[in-house]
């Protein structure tokens, strides 16, 4: 089942947005087509490839578990000619799948979709409150952004200290600017429910790379740097979790992210500890140095049978052998 074939239910009793999941399908079947008619396409009612106003009560088709997901259906032939605008469905569908997926995540406190910033400058698709008080902006991004469009609506939300997480619709490119941010990039696979980011592969150890500030980078890494090989991995939305940084990988994945960088950091350790071996070892040296500098040195011994200095005890020549001392002692 392809994204565009997706379809956002609207009922008409309550006046809002629904999803086929929100409900069994027997509650939709007495609702859509065949029963009351009050279930119908959002996009028709709302006049999107068709007359605002339009009423086409839905099917609901699938099963859970099954070859097929459940979704929502016009009847046959009361579709608008060509369907519904991918990007449209996309998004609208997006927003309403991670509204539900926010409700269910543990530390959730509230969760409103279409909400104003209190500055009333930016409208997050799905804003979120988490019970420490942080403030998250989950976006579904259907279309390309440049670089300074996304940079500008990001410091938006970090001027009044929201977190936006940002959910791409497959195909869009995104913008490298995300990565230079250092923030994780999310794609959206609403006909399945499923979510996939980028790793960033091990970065190549050169140029006494145990030094860098940050080891992870030497094993596989979430976010990806910039200029990254990427490896991709694909989830279940259900499977993210949500924390004061946006959303949180399953500890499953967590781990094997661990256990990747676990190697490149014992390595470094090894030769942060050789590094600092050698230091010592130096400083040793050159404490010795300056303290041989300092201590007097013996007198050398007399030759045997020879004249002595009777003040420094060192060899005398015969010249001074009857004033018994040197010249200067």
């Amino acid at each position: 089942m392809q994204d565009d074939l997706l379809v956002v239910g609207f009922d008409l009793e309550t006046q809002r947005e629904v999803h086929v999941t929100e409900q069994p399908p027997e509650h939709w079947i007495r609702r859509g087509y065949g029963g009351t008619g009050q279930l119908v396409c959002f996009y028709c009612f709302h006049g999107f490839e068709a007359p605002a106003g339009t009423r086409v009560p839905l099917l609901t088709r699938g099963r859970l578990g099954g070859k097929v997901r459940r979704h929502f259906a016009h009847p046959p032939n009361q579709a608008p000619v060509g369907g519904h605008n991918p990007e449209t469905v996309w998004h609208i569908t997006t927003k309403h799948a991670l509204a539900r997926w926010a409700r269910t995540r543990p530390g959730v406190a509230e969760v409103q979709m279409e909400r104003w910033t209190p500055q009333k400058d930016r409208r997050a698709d799905v804003a979120v409150r988490l019970n420490d008080g942080t403030r998250l902006a989950l976006e579904a991004q259907r279309m390309l952004m440049t670089d300074d469009a996304w940079r500008i609506r990001h410091r938006d939300y970090l001027r009044e200290g929201i977190v936006d997480v940002w959910f791409w619709r497959p195909g869009v490119q995104f913008p490298h600017i995300v990565l230079d941010e250092r923030l994780p990039v999310w794609f959206y696979v609403a006909s399945k429910g499923a979510v996939w980011t980028a790793f960033g592969r091990p970065h190549a150890q050169r140029q006494r790379w145990w030094q860098a500030d940050n080891m992870a980078v030497f094993g596989l890494h979430h976010p990806p740097c910039a200029l990254d090989d990427l490896e991709r991995q694909a989830l279940l939305l259900d499977q993210l979790n949500l924390g004061p940084f946006g959303a949180v990988l399953p500890d499953a994945l967590l781990d094997m992210l661990r256990s990747s960088q676990s190697a490149a950091r014992e390595e470094a350790a090894k030769w942060q500890e050789s590094e600092a071996r050698y230091a010592r070892q130096l400083r040793e040296a050159e404490r010795q140095r300056s303290e041989d500098a300092r201590r007097p040195k013996p007198p050398p011994a007399p030759l045997a049978g020879g004249l002595r200095c009777h003040v420094c005890k060192r060899p005398l020549a015969s010249e001074l052998a009857q004033a018994g001392r040197h010249i200067l002692c």
